[in-house]
């Protein structure tokens, strides 16, 4: 029978909630094979899958749902972690990418920006915020190709269904990084003490649903050059907001986390709510190159400010081209329309944008699938985006 009165300490956790002894013992899970048949194998109780077989599994809905279903039964209460191999099949896209973002920090270190970290010493690292939107301004074509991605949009879906936003953030670890505090991430692993207190129970659980965090290996990371520091099972420890702050449970991350060693074109994701932190760069000669993601459910917001109608407008050109060349199929077409625009309609001033059908008025990805199909001109569909963008007022 339904408890119609829970005891307070259920509902407002604190540091009392946090148990090292069930936390140790809820983080000694053991990953059974068993339970994640599409993978190749498992490393560290970590699934790992085999970017052509996914490739192969996506290319329909059939073969595609299935396996990310797996995927999400690992994200909530399995180990919270997958890795997948050759996620990126065309590493020299990859180094294009890298090319184009190192591009951007030398520009922005130049400009003495002085961006920090979050969780590691300011200089330790090259960092650069909003990389998917700067990425698409200066190399549109470029930012197409690489958000032509299936993989990423599946595993996307799979954790957040549809409508999700893709923030990226570069990462460069430099020998000699030294590594990041443990913690958990967006959105209450940004929050005080004092502030996870005044949230109820059950937000703590909504907070890792609310979005996916990703990496993509844009260099070979060996084990020695740093890369990510995992606790797996750590991510459906419902206190573990309080409890990744407290110092037992960092002794107990740096002594029991693991490390998957990747390869670039590799990719990483786990529930936010996982506990980690990048590693030690150890190395003489490896930088350690990391496009990192940040990706929003539709019904929450993403980290970062994200101009979508710049984007959408500068992407539009050389997305309508590589479409009606052939160069991409259909559905290649729309996962960039998926990483670009907007895909949520609200919120809206339903007065001067109401639905003419369905139950929402046409989100920017709507107009932007419209404008392709249809064949408009950048002119034209610049002249729509801003028009409906104009709409998005209160009076």
């Amino acid at each position: 029978m339904l408890d119609r009165h829970p005891p307070a300490d259920s509902v407002w956790l604190t540091e009392d909630s946090c148990d090292i002894d069930a936390f140790a013992a809820h983080v000694g899970q053991t990953t059974d094979p068993a339970d994640y048949p599409f993978a190749a194998e498992i490393v560290n109780n970590i699934p790992v899958y085999d970017g052509d077989a996914l490739r192969t599994a996506f290319a329909g809905d059939d073969t595609a749902l299935p396996v990310m279903a797996e995927i999400n039964r690992a994200f909530l209460s399995g180990p919270g972690i997958i890795a997948v191999r050759r996620g990126y099949a065309d590493l020299a896209l990859v180094d294009a990418v890298t090319e184009a973002l190192s591009a951007i920090i030398a520009e922005e270190e130049a400009g003495n920006a002085g961006k920090g970290d979050h969780f590691a010493t300011a200089g330790a690292n090259s960092r650069v915020w909003n990389a998917h939107e700067k990425l698409c301004v200066a190399n549109p074509e470029l930012f197409v190709r690489y958000n032509a991605n299936e993989l990423i949009r599946r595993i996307s879906e799979a954790w957040l269904g549809t409508g999700y936003q893709i923030t990226t953030q570069v990462n460069v670890v430099r020998p000699g990084g030294k590594a990041q505090t443990a913690h958990r991430d967006y959105h209450m692993g940004f929050q005080s003490v004092a502030d996870l207190k005044t949230y109820p129970a059950q937000q703590h659980a909504l907070s890792a649903s609310l979005t996916l965090q990703g990496a993509v290996a844009h260099s070979d990371m060996p084990l020695e050059s740093g890369p990510t520091k995992l606790l797996p099972y750590s991510q459906s420890y419902l206190p573990g907001y309080l409890a990744v702050l407290m110092q037992p449970f960092r002794d107990h991350f740096e002594k029991h986390h693991v490390q998957m060693p990747l390869a670039k074109g590799d990719l990483l994701f786990f529930n936010p709510a996982t506990f980690h932190a990048a590693g030690d760069n150890k190395t003489a000669d490896v930088q350690r190159f990391a496009n990192l993601m940040q990706i929003g459910s539709a019904y929450g917001r993403s980290i970062e400010i994200v101009d979508r109608v710049r984007i959408s407008k500068a992407v539009y050109a050389s997305l309508s081209k590589l479409a009606a060349d052939g160069a991409l199929d259909p559905r290649q077409v729309d996962n960039v329309i998926a990483a670009t625009a907007e895909g949520y309609p609200f919120p809206a001033n339903l007065d001067i944008d109401s639905p003419l059908s369905g139950m929402a008025p046409p989100s920017q990805q709507d107009v932007m699938r419209q404008a392709l199909a249809e064949g408009w001109s950048e002119d034209r569909f610049a002249a729509e985006i801003d028009t409906q963008q104009g709409r998005k007022r209160s009076h």
